[in-house]
């Protein structure tokens, strides 16, 4: 008896704990984030992607370095990079057009960081590859072509 007293104190207090340290940090709670997402994750096209985001005419930036490799080896894990230099950025989104679901990574970032981030993708077929930047002056786009072939032969 004495135990479910102990473990219901610990557990309520662990959480208390953590969401007033979520919001110290100015946090969101993993399931109101992902609840907000859910759409875009699930959208089939870019067009979908960018009605799900709230993202009416994204333009083209040179002020987005986007790293990707031509041609890729292996299709379950390509590497990419993106840096913004935009001011406010505040998203960094990655969108594969022909995977089954397009949108496949939205990067958070908060103020006072460096908006830079490297991850690995998973691109089902060769396809162009966007980085979509959001900022506080509207959103922003580079794309790469990506060639998935088997064993990097180019074909």
């Amino acid at each position: 008896m004495i135990n479910s007293h102990r473990r219901a104190f610990f557990h309520v207090t662990c959480r208390v704990g953590l969401s007033a340290l979520m919001v110290s940090f100015g946090l969101r709670s993993a399931l109101s984030w992902a609840a907000e997402s859910r759409p875009a994750f699930e959208s089939r096209t870019l067009d979908e992607v960018f009605k799900a985001l709230g993202i009416s005419h994204p333009q083209q930036s040179t002020d987005i370095t986007f790293k990707a490799p031509e041609i890729a080896e292996n299709g379950a894990v390509v590497p990419l990079e993106v840096e913004s230099k935009l001011p406010q950025t505040r998203s960094i989104i990655l969108v594969v057009e022909k995977n089954p679901h397009v949108m496949t990574a939205d990067f958070s970032i908060p103020e006072g960081t460096e908006p830079f981030i490297a991850t690995r993708v998973k691109v089902a077929e060769s396809s162009n590859v966007h980085a979509i930047v959001k900022t506080d002056a509207g959103a922003f786009y580079a794309t790469k072509l990506v060639k998935v072939t088997l064993g990097g032969c180019g074909g």
